[in-house]
């Protein structure tokens, strides 16, 4: 019969004490207000001028690679 007692007087306090929890839990959450988002790092001109850079290195390496063929003095293919 004890250990009835006990556990009818417990979970009415585990309840108490979980709602209790979930008040000051939530307030906590909804107090906190968060500010402006923060402006752009770039304008884009940063991401143009890596594309830029991309094309530029490609067209280097295609001229680099198709113009030592044409000035061999053999005939590779």
């Amino acid at each position: 019969m004890a250990s009835l007692r006990s556990a009818s007087v417990g979970l009415p306090v585990f309840f108490f004490a979980l709602m209790l929890f979930h008040a000051f839990a939530t307030s906590s959450v909804q107090a906190q207000v968060e500010g402006p988002a923060p402006p752009p790092s770039s304008d884009g001109t940063t991401l143009d001028l890596g594309i830029a850079y991309v094309l530029m290195f490609a067209a280097l390496a295609v001229t680099y690679l198709v113009h030592p063929i044409d000035s061999l003095p053999f005939k590779l293919f």
